[in-house]
């Protein structure tokens, strides 16, 4: 074997080692001027793509197709080409058309976001935005997605592609996942189009004022829910058991809401061969109370106690119990519906 054999591979140069925390220059001064630029675009719903907001530049092919015209007008002149100019004003003509049909193809789109619904932590947040269009011919091939680390391009965004028909709407879908739980405001979007040659990119980008609210992530496998409390004058006899049930039950009666009947009991009197059904006593409901407390959850970390709290309220909700949240410096009263979820689960997420 030679020596050559023996020494190890050079490395490649774009595959040299950086140093942790490194950032190229360039790259920064870039991120600066982004975010420069970012702050001076008005926070709207509503955005209405007109002169002053719609940007235009060649692409690599737009480039690559300058480069091909020069060179056919440099060897039209040198041998005196008729068919060769001809050929280079046809593709020039076509290359400056397509630029007016680039720019009204987005101009005069109108975008509206709607409301982003609530998420949990790890899940992406979608963004239904409408683009309408009032011109009396279609617009094609419109992209819409969130904005990369860099300016606008179509390699920096996942984007969603649709076309506009004319005078009429279409709706997309864009997805983005926030980073953690809370109140998140959205990031920048953009909108693009390359039609009809691909030689040109014309883009917006639009700042959304929505924000979207991201609710803990639910502890995947929670203990079971915690005892209640009696209430004060009761003789607390009547007490929730580890399975977030009450003790107190009875013999099913004709009109009992179907949430009250002890749906577990039935499946084992089901196996048994019975159609024995049983619901829970309400005047064993009404003297004890369920109370998630941030305090008495059996973890210390702050996110999970936020994680099993956000877990046991869509339980008890779940089985239909009243339950009360207790949170540091705020408590919501015990009730349950889908009003009260919402509200427990806006607090756990702004704790």
């Amino acid at each position: 074997m030679s020596p050559a054999a023996l020494r190890p591979p050079a490395a490649a140069p774009g595959n040299a080692a950086v140093p942790a925390g490194w950032r190229h220059p360039l790259r920064a001064l870039r991120g600066r001027l982004q975010r420069w630029w970012h702050s001076r675009l008005p926070l709207t719903d509503t955005l209405v793509l007109a002169q002053r907001n719609v940007y235009i530049l060649p692409t690599r092919p737009g480039w690559m197709l300058a480069l091909t015209l020069l060179l056919l007008l440099v060897a039209s002149i040198n041998y005196q080409l008729n068919l060769g100019y001809l050929l280079t004003f046809l593709l020039a003509g076509c290359a400056v058309v397509g630029v007016y049909v680039c720019h009204a193809n987005l101009r005069g789109l109108t975008l509206h976001l709607g409301a982003p619904a609530p998420v949990h932590a790890g899940q992406a947040a979608a963004l239904d935005i409408r683009l309408s269009s009032e011109r009396r011919r279609p617009r094609y091939g419109i992209g819409l997605g969130v904005l990369g680390d860099r300016i606008a391009g179509p390699a920096d965004a996942h984007l969603a592609w649709t076309d506009v028909p004319a005078q009429g709407s279409a709706l997309l879908q864009v997805a983005w996942a926030p980073p953690t739980r809370g109140l998140h405001r959205l990031p920048p979007l953009t909108a693009l189009t390359l039609f009809p040659l691909g030689t040109f990119r014309v883009w917006t980008v639009w700042r959304p004022a929505a924000q979207v609210l991201v609710y803990p992530a639910p502890e995947a496998h929670p203990p079971p829910l915690p005892p209640g409390e009696p209430l004060a004058g009761s003789s607390g006899a009547a007490r929730v058991q580890s399975t977030g049930e009450f003790d107190g039950v009875r013999a099913y009666r004709r009109g009992d809401p179907l949430k009250a009947v002890v749906w577990k009991k039935a499946a084992q009197t089901f196996a048994a061969g019975r159609d024995d059904l049983v619901s829970r006593d309400a005047l064993s409901t009404q003297r004890q109370q369920l109370w998630l407390d941030f305090a008495h959850t059996g973890v210390s970390d702050v996110e999970a106690r936020l994680s099993r709290l956000t877990a046991w309220v869509l339980m008890a909700e779940g089985l239909g119990l009243d339950y009360g949240l207790r949170l540091p410096g705020r408590e919501l009263a015990p009730d349950q519906g889908p009003g009260h979820r919402a509200d427990c689960l806006e607090a756990l997420a702004l704790v």
